[in-house]
């Protein structure tokens, strides 16, 4: 007998006599005919499991193996995520890495079978962290949000594929979900949209781009500019009101120009219209000077 005991042995061993006796199966030694189950929330292929798994795994396992102690008929539902985005990132960043040829080097097929490659490798060493923090699943029927891909590899089982887009299909078929015009996140290297969850906001040192707005109809006024004694600093006659943005693009889409109600500055032309500048004059749109209390004065 050893003199130390060797826990990672011992946990190897009655994990895998537990496995071997069907211990984890759905209805393994159910005496009573009242059913629980949690199905994982299913890690991502992207990489292996973090403290956050493991704590969260931990939970499931404990309500899972206190309903099998009170002989009830239970399942605990293993899968992994193919995390779409999210996959695709992380295997081109593996290609680039090792030297390989680029995604649209290697074209779709080609690309689409080292992405299967990945999830085999990364979905195999998240189903071994599971079992080695004991976690009591139903491995028979692991399962993966991807199988059923039409360009799945032979061995995935299950037709998972299909089943969602059945349900995303009966959902707008029911009303619970529609398609709308929104404002996405466009990713350029990979050119789809992205959701805010794989966006990372990075503080950056923009500039400040500054725009004469012509007023229209040859409307002028009397620009009088004081500091903050009240002394004039400078007086002007203006035929436009400048703004200043740090996103130029979006003035194709003003609707308006906004003063603050007690900025003197603009009081005269409050009302007005002006152009906004782009394109041939006289195609320009035309939009109102109006106040809101929004910008600063």
């Amino acid at each position: 007998m050893d003199k130390t005991f060797d826990a990672a042995e011992a946990e190897a061993r009655i994990y895998a006599r537990w496995e071997s006796a069907g211990a984890f199966k759905a209805g393994a030694n159910a005496s009573s005919d009242e059913t629980f189950s949690i199905m994982i929330p299913p890690p991502n292929v992207t990489g292996v499991l973090h403290m956050g798994h493991a704590f969260n795994n931990t939970l499931q396992d404990i309500l899972i193996r206190w309903h099998r102690m009170r002989g009830h008929d239970t399942l605990w539902q293993p899968g992994q995520d193919h995390a779409g985005i999210a996959t695709q990132m992380v295997v081109e960043r593996m290609l680039a890495e090792t030297g390989q040829p680029s995604r649209r080097e290697l074209g779709r097929e080609a690309f689409t079978g080292k992405v299967w490659e990945w999830k085999k490798d990364s979905g195999g060493t998240i189903i071994e962290q599971l079992k080695r923090l004991g976690a009591s699943c139903d491995w028979s029927r692991n399962a993966f949000t991807m199988s059923g891909a039409p360009d799945a590899p032979e061995g995935e089982e299950g037709n998972f594929h299909d089943a969602v887009i059945r349900v995303f299909v009966k959902m707008y078929e029911d009303g619970l979900i529609y398609r709308g015009k929104r404002l996405v996140n466009w990713d350029p290297h990979f050119e789809t949209a992205i959701s805010d969850l794989e966006v990372e906001n990075i503080e950056v040192d923009g500039h400040m781009w500054h725009f004469k707005y012509p007023l229209a109809d040859g409307v002028t006024y009397e620009y009088i500019e004081k500091d903050a004694d009240g002394n004039v600093v400078r007086r002007e006659n203006r035929n436009y009101i400048s703004i200043a943005t740090t996103r130029p693009e979006t003035m194709l889409g003003d609707g308006a120009v906004a003063v603050h109600p007690s900025d003197a500055r603009y009081a005269p032309i409050v009302g007005k219209l002006c152009e906004i500048p782009v394109g041939p004059k006289e195609h320009r749109r035309l939009i109102p000077i109006i106040t809101d209390e929004y910008p600063d004065p």
